[in-house]
């Protein structure tokens, strides 16, 4: 059997896991990120996680395929080189090199939603298809695009921001330099941010009740639990906010066409109370919709786990 090792390198977290042939996970170690700090600090935690969980398992370095890193950030996978990554506020970070020399093995280093698209790919929700796209609904949009069974990222290795096309023109400003990006309305903090501004406007209703009058306290979650318990606004700013996701969705499906497309985060284990409304959107304008063979929409299954996964299979991107 072999093993790789996957590290999901988070701004809070770095998650590094051994995983064996079968995509499981069979060891997996984490510490804080504890940024701002050098570069250096953090490639020296984790070569440490790394050598760690290969030891729990009785094995070496020398004994691990390949060990695979999904970072934020613009990632040339060919060299491991990180143009920047501006949750870390690193510029020219050489990852793939420095872990190398730290590690003594091949370090793949890929953009961590890609990442986290392979390992849905790999094992996941996007398994056995061709052409597939994952988006993951968090504190932005990320996403991932297979095309041709690999990972696609541009010319310049930048591609794939789809967070960032802009779906309502002059819209909400967003940290990119845009106007109306659409994660400024389709991730879970705009959904968030949404029911807060609902809940200002309405001091009587069921979602104050769900967070003790403690707006702090109000997440994606809230608008669907009050929905669930049959609150009119709740139900309000969840169809509001389905349709910024479903229009960006059919968006790229109307570009890419994949057979298809899942969608995580902590939003998609709302299960069918978020994807069935999403798929009525898409059927009703996806250019496509009169095919035969259409698009499907599904939660993503590995969750919190892609990113390791992914990042251990990177390798297999050359096999």
């Amino acid at each position: 059997m072999k093993y790789y090792i996957g590290i999901d390198l988070g701004g809070t977290n770095i998650a590094a896991g051994l995983v064996n042939e079968d995509f499981e996970i069979v060891a997996s170690k984490s510490c804080p990120t504890a940024l701002p700090r050098p570069a250096a600090e953090v490639e020296a935690d984790m070569a440490k996680l790394c050598t760690e969980l290969a030891a729990e398992k009785g094995l070496t370095m020398a004994d691990i395929g390949w060990v695979g890193i999904g970072t934020p950030g613009a990632v040339n996978p060919i060299t491991g080189f990180v143009g920047f990554n501006a949750n870390f506020g690193y510029r020219d970070w050489y990852l793939g090199k420095n872990m190398e020399a730290l590690l003594g093995c091949k370090v793949y280093v890929e953009n961590d939603a890609n990442a986290a698209a392979y390992g849905e790919y790999a094992a996941g929700a996007l398994k056995g298809a061709t052409n597939a796209i994952a988006i993951t609904l968090g504190t932005g949009v990320g996403a991932g695009i297979i095309l041709d069974g690999k990972l696609y990222s541009g010319s310049n290795h930048a591609g794939g921001e789809l967070g960032h096309m802009v779906i309502v023109k002059d819209g909400r400003p967003c940290m990119c330099g845009r106007n109306g990006c659409w994660e400024k309305y389709a991730s879970a903090r705009a959904l968030a941010e949404d029911t807060v501004e609902a809940m200002k406007q309405n001091p009587d209703n069921m979602m104050w009740k769900l967070v003790d009058g403690d707006l702090s306290e109000v997440g994606a979650k809230t608008a669907f639990d009050a929905l669930h318990a049959g609150d009119e606004l709740a139900k309000a700013v969840v169809a509001n906010y389905l349709e910024y996701v479903a229009c960006g969705l059919t968006n790229l499906i109307n570009i890419f066409q994949p057979e298809i497309v899942c969608i995580g985060g902590g939003v998609s284990k709302q299960g069918s109370a978020l994807i069935d409304p999403i798929q009525a959107y898409v059927d009703e304008e996806d250019y496509a919709r009169n095919n035969i063979s259409r698009t499907r929409i599904v939660c993503a299954e590995l969750f919190n786990d892609a990113g390791i996964v992914g990042a251990a299979m990177l390798g297999k991107q050359e096999a």
